[in-house]
C-alpha cells in the first residue's frame, strides 16, 4: 500500500486552499496527497498577530519576519518528514513541465506563501531549497502560485486522469503545444473537422498531429522550437506545414494525404 505525499503549505491565507478540494485536483489530492497549511500567524511574537515589520535600509512596503517563519517551518516538520521546501517567488527558477514532473516525483513538499513586499532573507537563505515562479509578472501573494504548482503535480499523480495518455498528449509534455483537438458535431457554423480525424486511419492521424504541434508551436511559441533538437522527420513535418499555409491553406490541415 502506497504512501501519501505530504504537501505542507506555510501561508498566512490557509482558507484561499479549499478550491483545491474540486475536480481533478481534489480527486487526485484524495488519492495521492494529504495538504495540511500553517499559518505563521500562530507563531506571532504580539497580542495583535503582526508577523510584518519594515525593511532595513529604508523603502515602500512591509516584509515577512524571519522568527515566525522559522517557527512555523519547524512546526511543519515535525509533521512532514524529509521536505523538500520550496519559496514560491518572482525570482526563482521558472515553472515549466519538466519542473513539474522532477517536483511531483519528489517524496513530501513544503510550500512557502510569500505576501506583501517580501520575506526577511534570512530565512530563505537557511530554510528554502528551491525558488520558483510561474511566470515573469508579480501576484498579491504566494498562494495562487502554490495552488497552479498542486495542480500542475497532481495531473501525474497515479490515477489522476481517465487516461494516462491525456497527460502525455499535453502541450509542454513533450517541448511541443498540443494539436487542434474536435469534438461532435462533425460540422458546426459551417466549419468542418478535419477529414483525416474521421479516416480511422491511426498512423496517418498520429502523423497529421505531430504535424499540428510542431506547426502550431513554430505560429505561438518559437523560442520552444529553439530549445528542441528536431529530427528529420520532425522537419520535414514542419516544412509541410509551412508549405501549406503557403498555399493558402490557413490552418495548414486539409490537405493531409490518407495513406
Amino acid at each position: 500500500m502506497s504512501t501519501k505525499k505530504e504537501i505542507g503549505i506555510i501561508t498566512i491565507f490557509p482558507q484561499m486552499f479549499s478550491s483545491l478540494d474540486h475536480g481533478i485536483t481534489g480527486t487526485s489530492l484524495a488519492k495521492n496527497a494529504k495538504i495540511t497549511t500553517f499559518n505563521p500567524r500562530d507563531h506571532a511574537d504580539n497580542k495583535h498577530g503582526h508577523i510584518d515589520d519594515t525593511p532595513y535600509g529604508g523603502g515602500p512596503g512591509m516584509l515577512l519576519q524571519a522568527e515566525p517563519l522559522f517557527k512555523c517551518m519547524d512546526q511543519a516538520k515535525q509533521q512532514i518528514a524529509n521536505p523538500t521546501c520550496i519559496l514560491l517567488s518572482p525570482r526563482g527558477v521558472t515553472l515549466n513541465q519538466k519542473l513539474v514532473k522532477k517536483i511531483a516525483s519528489m517524496d513530501n513538499l513544503i510550500l512557502v506563501c510569500g505576501r506583501y513586499k517580501g520575506i526577511d532573507q534570512r530565512f530563505i537563505d537557511q530554510a528554502i531549497d528551491l525558488e520558483i515562479s510561474i511566470g515573469d509578472f508579480i501576484l498579491s501573494g504566494g498562494e495562487i502560485a502554490a495552488m497552479t504548482l498542486i495542480d500542475a503535480c497532481t495531473r501525474l499523480m497515479p490515477n489522476s486522469l481517465n487516461s494516462p495518455e491525456s497527460a502525455e498528449n499535453d502541450s509542454f509534455n513533450d517541448g511541443l503545444l498540443e494539436f487542434n483537438q474536435y469534438t461532435r458535431p462533425k460540422t458546426i457554423a459551417n466549419m468542418s473537422v478535419p477529414d483525416i480525424l474521421l479516416s480511422g486511419n491511426h498512423a496517418a492521424i498520429s502523423k497529421w498531429r505531430k504535424k499540428q504541434s510542431l506547426g502550431l508551436t513554430w505560429q505561438k511559441r518559437p523560442d520552444l522550437l529553439d530549445k528542441l533538437k528536431l529530427s528529420k522527420q520532425d522537419i520535414a513535418l514542419l516544412d509541410e506545414f509551412k508549405s501549406q499555409l503557403n498555399k493558402g491553406d490557413k490552418n495548414a490541415r486539409d490537405n493531409e494525404t490518407i495513406e
